[in-house]
């Protein structure tokens, strides 16, 4: 089961942030507007992603590679908290709706506690 979990977050990590390059564009619309750089956060956490990524596919990096992907994915709760302050009724995407931008934090958290659990099941 450990390994599984572990498979499934690298795939999704290494996914995710080959995506980052695939179409930045739409990470690029999830940085917070004073953060500014969004080029350059969405190209780093892309390449992070995938490194992370690959540190979970690897039985001896596997914690690492779980930690790394926990404290990378707690980093994207400004992001998430951002949306929320900024979330309106009446907004087109739901993704910017209250209701929205609450779901996109607690998926965060759960995201995080998976790369908690499969770095703790590793170590």
């Amino acid at each position: 089961m450990h390994a599984i979990a572990s498979i499934g977050l690298a795939t999704f990590l290494a996914g995710t942030g080959v995506m980052h390059f695939v179409v930045p564009g739409y990470f690029r619309r999830l940085v917070p507007a004073w953060l500014r750089r969004e080029r350059l956060l969405v190209a780093v956490t892309g390449a992070a992603e995938v490194v992370s990524g690959a540190l979970l596919l690897v039985p001896c990096t596997r914690s690492a590679g779980g930690w790394a992907a926990a404290v990378l994915i707690t980093g994207y709760l400004v992001s998430h908290v951002d949306a929320l302050c900024r979330a309106r009724p009446d907004r087109p995407r739901l993704l910017e709706r209250p209701a929205g931008a609450v779901a996109r934090l607690v998926v965060n958290v759960l995201y995080i506690a998976w790369a908690v659990a499969v770095a703790g099941s590793a170590a």
